[in-house]
């Protein structure tokens, strides 16, 4: 049904198809371009619109790998899995609002189209699907991609709980005054330190392998002995210092705009704190 809704496109057409049993049949197709292997390990060509009904196993890496994709495309027509859609379209205060969320939206406009019911396949599937058309930012909005996913996985650890809690953190703490020191000790400025390296986004590494992993447990990360202790001290407090500046002190991560986050980053960053290697905090990632 894909197959015929675009096939009397005047446009070039690229298929990229696994599976070698529907090769002969996209074979015949006049002017059409069909590409064999696994769409995650293909380098796309240029396209400006992609539509996919797509195994709901790679809904993750294909999302980043496509919103990496350069030059950008002008709209991605893709029919996920309900609950992953939804993560996709939520918004600030929505129960599904999360990681995946702000990462998204933070580079594509993205917008629910339809709800597709199991029934409506043959045999069905066991859950709903959704259809969700996504357009990248332009121009795009640069940040760097180890500090933005360190920054948003410490706020979305328990994204409910305020972040004043979560900075009081000793885990927390204690990497944010590792970083200080380290920057302090090689004498970078900030913005030394932020074109270091190049600014584009690297998506490829977030969805590897994670599929449609979802967190039970209201996307809640467990981390490392000493979680839940709290520390007092003089770096402590110029970190809680920087929270009651932007007024987030008492805001949850739940309920904070993508805007918000790059502008709480943003203070961070112009104390000279820092959020690399956030990684061995927690014991299990999860893409959410």
């Amino acid at each position: 049904m894909l197959q015929a809704c675009i096939s009397n496109s005047e446009d070039q057409l690229r298929k990229v198809e696994k599976r070698r049993l529907l090769l002969r049949a996209l074979a015949p197709m006049a002017g059409r371009k069909v590409i064999q292997g696994d769409v995650l390990k293909t380098e796309l060509p240029y396209f400006d619109i992609c539509v996919a009904n797509i195994p709901y196993q790679i809904c993750s890496p294909l999302t980043f790998k496509l919103l990496n994709h350069q030059p950008p495309f002008r709209a991605a027509i893709i029919m996920f899995q309900r609950e992953f859609a939804m993560r996709l379209v939520a918004q600030p205060g929505d129960k599904l609002y999360c990681r995946l969320t702000v990462n998204t939206q933070l580079h594509a406009r993205i917008f629910h189209l339809l709800k597709v019911r199991r029934n409506n396949f043959r045999p069905p599937p066991k859950v709903d699907s959704s259809v969700v058309r996504i357009e990248p930012r332009k121009p795009c909005i640069e940040v760097k991609q180890e500090e933005w996913d360190g920054f948003l996985r410490i706020g979305f650890n328990r994204k409910n709980k305020t972040l004043g809690s979560i900075f009081r953190q000793k885990n927390v703490i204690t990497l944010l005054e590792k970083n200080y020191r380290t920057v302090q000790a090689l004498k970078l400025s900030q913005e030394d330190l932020l074109n270091e390296t190049d600014t584009k986004m690297d998506f490829s590494s977030f969805g590897d392998d994670q599929g449609m992993e979802m967190d039970d447990d209201d996307d809640e990360m467990e981390v490392e002995d000493g979680e839940a202790d709290e520390v007092q001290s003089e770096f402590n407090d110029k970190v809680l210092g920087v929270l009651k500046e932007g007024d987030f002190e008492d805001k949850r991560s739940s309920k904070l705009s993508r805007q918000e986050f790059l502008y709480l980053l943003s203070l961070f960053n112009k104390a000279a704190y820092h959020f690399y290697n956030v990684f061995p905090l927690f014991k299990s990632i999860l893409f959410l």
